[in-house]
């Protein structure tokens, strides 16, 4: 049997995190819940430089996300290959609720990752964004 070859990870470049970053249509948000770190599963898209993120109001991640600094996370992986890619953005959040705005991105075919009503958008600005490859190369 041949040994597998030894598993390289490369930095992505900014260019190549953005175009991953709408490549999937899920993520994970990172905030804070009573001084606890918190992970959710969020549909998403990109607009420009943030990430708008459908939510209940009156929801965990509505309330956890009002001006605080949180992590938004996307990534694929092959199991058969072992090889697979992630991209976070670090950013102040704030949340929309403009009804106007709200009603066109819900429109556009934003919706939530857990059903029930909506009522606003958690924006997340990417101030920083950095993502890894991770691949073998072929014996």
């Amino acid at each position: 049997m041949l040994p597998t070859p030894e598993a390289v990870l490369d930095p992505l470049s900014p260019a190549e995190c953005r175009r991953l970053l709408g490549s999937v249509p899920i993520g994970r948000l990172g905030f804070t819940v009573d001084a606890l770190p918190t992970i959710q599963p969020v549909h998403f898209t990109v607009r420009g430089d943030e990430v708008l993120i459908p939510a209940r109001r009156g929801g965990k991640v509505e309330a956890a996300s009002r001006g605080a600094v949180v992590a938004f996370e996307v990534d694929e992986y092959d199991a058969a290959t072992r090889s697979g890619w992630s991209v976070t953005v670090v950013g102040p959040s704030r949340v929309l609720s403009d009804a106007a705005e709200v009603a066109a991105l819900e429109e556009s075919g934003l919706t939530p990752w857990a059903p029930g009503p909506n009522g606003c958008i958690v924006v997340v600005r990417m101030a920083r964004v950095t993502g890894r490859r991770l691949s073998r190369p072929t014996p």
